[in-house]
């Protein structure tokens, strides 16, 4: 980080909920190599055997657990805590990300914890102009109603503008980052949305990737999101933030780093196949999502780059790179979220239901 901005005082203590995930693993070893950061609580639903330094792990469910003791003391907050599954019980979704959001934060507020980080998405934007220009921060945050991640991430937004106009001392940072990846985080990224019956040795042999109209995506770095994250609580600025690399992603970039041909495909024929195989719990992404992809906005992240001083460190085919060898390898870490593939975790997807469980 640059020192362009003069430094908070030294011995802040940083409360990260959702710690043991894609984006918390990396947050909470950002955090850890800040000097003005003294100590570090990360909060998760499950224990962890995972280890870093200056950080305490403790099992706190955010819809049910004791979020008053949890906050007391701290400088900051960095709510990243969210379920995608179960997808056949959305109502078990919202009950974690919007309402654990809701109690989570009041907790913070009840405990006058001064800077509130809170994540957001480029889900949360509504559908992008027709002619793709990147949009900025000022682009509605309506959401796309087909699915539940937008949806909550929606609803989060409004909930929050009411939120800081009722807590005008508190200073409130929403980030929005594109789609996040890193190598430890490939085979929880597999559970998510392809399911137990892809196996990761398939990037080995796809000869094709399919391209459709308006579908591209910005990817970013989990470590460049964590910094992110990092400067947003440290630094004197609020409000929202578009996170991504450039440039974005599509059929053609993927293609050449997989080695395979494009082929154009009419994205009815993709979605109605997503359709059956969540229906059929053969997989276990809704196909809301599939909708929510192809109507996304590009984003314009200057503003992170002039107040955060924030640019990402990885490229788009660096961070594909390395997510389709962790796919190839069954990459993990030792937390519950991003436990490495195994023979045993897939049984356990299946006798799960395949997105019928969290």
């Amino acid at each position: 980080m640059s020192d362009e901005t003069q430094a908070p005082p030294s011995g802040l203590h940083v409360v990260v909920t959702g710690a043991t995930g894609n984006v918390g693993t990396a947050v909470v070893r950002a955090l850890g190599e800040q000097p003005t950061v003294s100590s570090v609580l990360g909060m998760a639903r499950r224990e962890t055997r995972w280890t870093a330094p200056k950080t305490r792990f403790d099992a706190v469910d955010v819809t049910t657990g004791d979020l008053d003791t949890t906050m007391r003391g701290a400088d900051a907050l960095i709510h990243l805590a969210w379920l995608f599954h179960p997808t056949h019980k959305p109502e078990k979704t919202w009950e974690n990300n919007v309402l654990g959001t809701i109690r989570t934060l009041t907790a913070a507020a009840a405990a006058r914890v001064p800077v509130i980080v809170v994540a957001s998405s480029v889900g949360a934007y509504s559908p992008g102009p027709e002619d793709r220009h990147a949009v900025d921060e000022s682009w509605p945050t309506h959401g796309w109603p087909g699915a539940a991640y937008p949806r909550e991430k929606a609803y989060l937004e409004r909930w929050l503008d009411v939120f800081e106009h009722e807590h005008p001392h508190t200073r409130v940072v929403r980030l929005r980052p594109g789609f996040i990846f890193q190598h430890g985080s490939a085979s929880a990224q597999r559970r998510i949305f392809g399911g137990p019956f892809v196996p990761g040795s398939l990037v080995r042999a796809i000869p094709v990737v399919p391209a459709m109209p308006g579908l591209s995506m910005q990817v970013v770095h989990a470590d460049d999101v964590a910094d992110a994250y990092v400067r947003a609580a440290l630094r004197p600025v609020s409000g929202a933030f578009n996170i991504a690399a450039e440039p974005p992603v599509d059929a053609h970039m993927l293609a050449d780093l997989l080695g395979a041909r494009v082929v154009p495909v009419r994205s009815g024929l993709v979605r109605s196949a997503a359709a059956l195989a969540w229906h059929t719990h053969l997989a276990p992404a809704e196909p809301g999502l599939f909708d929510t992809v192809l109507r996304l906005p590009l984003m314009d992240c200057t503003r992170a780059r002039s107040e955060l001083g924030w640019s990402p460190v990885h490229a788009p085919t660096e961070v594909l790179r390395e997510f389709v060898d962790g796919l190839r390898s069954g990459a993990g870490l030792p937390t519950p979220p991003l436990a490495p593939d195994s023979v045993r975790g897939r049984v356990r997807e299946v006798a799960t239901g395949v997105g019928s469980r969290p």
